[in-house]
């Protein structure tokens, strides 16, 4: 989908559709806008408040035009992310099915807010029907913003249109179902993306043999119970410039059934989820593909499926990582940790100046935060600053929760130098996770986002959020500022 930006409203074709977004406390500024005739009589007699989301056709009203509505904001000098999101979704909702393109004249909306709402329509503008024989009738390609003071100019609507891509890439992969996106199939998608961008993005794809050669034997113990073999993929931007990159390594367990620790049956449909952390990379590497940001990034996918077989991992077994140490594998559903710590001691080739995992890790983190925020680890007071501060600006919201020494004995083992799951029963089951990737991160600045309660939605809406590309593209835009 389009966005453009204008100080003023034209009248395009004939189908298009004119939404004035309203402020409670201002009204009258829609009727002298727009020379909108008996306004004051249609707001009374409807008794029209300019709530939020509430609608106000104004059939032949509008000189400019015949299909246009007021909706109101409530009031402007209240708006917040939540809310312009509500927002968002009302207009697209309205809209998506009927027309081929829109206008909206955001001026009631604080300027300093425009960017963050031009991302909402395009998040809220999604749709995925890949699957079914009837395709859904999206005919919404264009949206016009109209304001006469704004914050916003091409260049942030490219860096938009960049973020929606790579967002709708990471819902597109989220999505799909495990039986078509297996490791091989995410190692074919980073493949695909170097060819379109084959002056900026160069991609690396380790099998299993070349796995094995690295001592990775963590990765190995989830990957050797199916029969799809497990990849680590690296897509190097802009390996050229000469600069200590920004690596992401992104979880990629294309289906989860918890291996020998099987997980109960009720929801499993929702473990093909647990690549998201994954899809969110290649995601972010195709928005900064698009923004040709100049910043050198790194992102790495450790892809593996999670199967019980007889060739599966036992509780109980111990395997030596690439980094040396041993784990005892006391639990086969916790299987992200063991594909990401060999991958975390993999990148360590690149010399990063920092490194973020995003992985969809414990269910003990949305008993944690809910559905809402994305839990942060990291022992770097500065790294977690800078990371609230671009979910601040990208309304992809996160909460930091500790990662402190005082939690490591409770990854004790006696067999072993470390256990993959706590001894303490289900206490601190998000931290320990955390505690344990730590582990292989000391020799570099490092942050973990769990997003395992916003990567996707459940119930009627169920599907993949594409978070947190907004943020990742955000932490890697404020870097670009500073070193440029």
């Amino acid at each position: 989908m389009k966005l453009t930006i204008n100080t003023s409203f034209s009248a395009q074709t004939s189908s298009q559709y004119l939404l004035i977004l309203v402020d409670a406390e201002n009204i009258q500024q829609a009727k002298s806008t727009y020379h909108i005739n008996d306004l004051d009589v249609i707001i009374n007699t409807v008794q029209f408040k300019a709530g939020l989301n509430e609608t106000l056709p104004l059939i032949g009203k509008v000189a400019l035009q015949a299909n246009s509505a007021l909706l109101g904001i409530d009031k402007a000098s209240e708006l917040k992310p939540a809310k312009l999101a509500k927002i968002a979704q009302s207009l697209i909702k309205a809209s998506q099915k009927k027309f081929k393109q829109i206008s909206i004249d955001i001026s009631a909306i604080p300027a300093e807010l425009h960017y963050l709402f031009a991302l909402n329509l395009t998040q809220a503008a999604y749709g995925y029907d890949e699957y079914k024989s009837k395709k859904n009738a999206y005919s919404l390609e264009q949206i016009n913003l109209i304001a006469e003071k704004t914050t916003l100019d091409a260049e942030q609507l490219n860096l938009v249109e960049a973020i929606q891509h790579g967002q709708n890439l990471a819902r597109d992969l989220g999505n799909c179902p495990a039986n078509i996106c297996f490791p091989e199939y995410l190692a074919e998608q980073a493949v695909a993306l170097a060819a379109e961008y084959p002056d900026v993005l160069k991609v690396t794809v380790l099998e299993e043999q070349q796995i094995a050669d690295l001592g990775m034997n963590a990765f190995l113990a989830v990957s050797k119970g199916s029969e799809r073999p497990g990849r680590i993929i690296t897509l190097e931007y802009k390996a050229d410039l000469d600069q200590a990159p920004i690596v992401l390594v992104g979880k990629g367990v294309t289906f989860d059934t918890g291996g020998i620790s099987l997980k109960p049956g009720a929801g499993m449909d929702e473990m093909k989820f647990d690549m998201c952390g994954a899809a969110s990379v290649l995601g972010t590497i195709r928005a900064l593909c698009e923004a040709k940001l100049p910043i050198h990034v790194v992102g790495a996918i450790a892809a593996a499926e999670n199967m019980p077989s007889a060739h599966a991992t036992r509780p109980g077994d111990i395997v030596t990582t690439m980094s040396g140490q041993t784990v005892e594998i006391l639990n086969t559903d916790a299987e992200g940790r063991l594909v990401l710590c060999d991958t975390l001691t993999y990148i360590k080739r690149f010399n990063p100046a920092v490194v973020i995992d995003i992985a969809t890790l414990t269910g003990a983190c949305i008993v944690a935060l809910g559905k809402l925020l994305s839990g942060l680890f990291t022992p770097d007071d500065e790294l977690a600053q800078e990371i609230n501060q671009a979910a601040e600006q990208s309304f992809d919201r996160v909460w930091r929760l500790p990662v402190i020494d005082d939690y490591q004995e409770l990854l004790d083992s006696p067999f072993a130098d470390i256990g993959n799951i706590g001894n303490s029963g289900p206490q601190a089951g998000s931290i320990t996770a955390a505690c344990f990737l730590q582990r292989f991160t000391r020799e570099y600045r490092w942050a973990h986002l769990d997003v395992a309660g916003t990567a996707w939605h459940s119930g009627a809406a169920k599907g993949a959020t594409g978070r947190p590309v907004p943020l990742l593209m955000q932490f890697i835009i404020n870097r670009a500022n500073v070193n440029g």
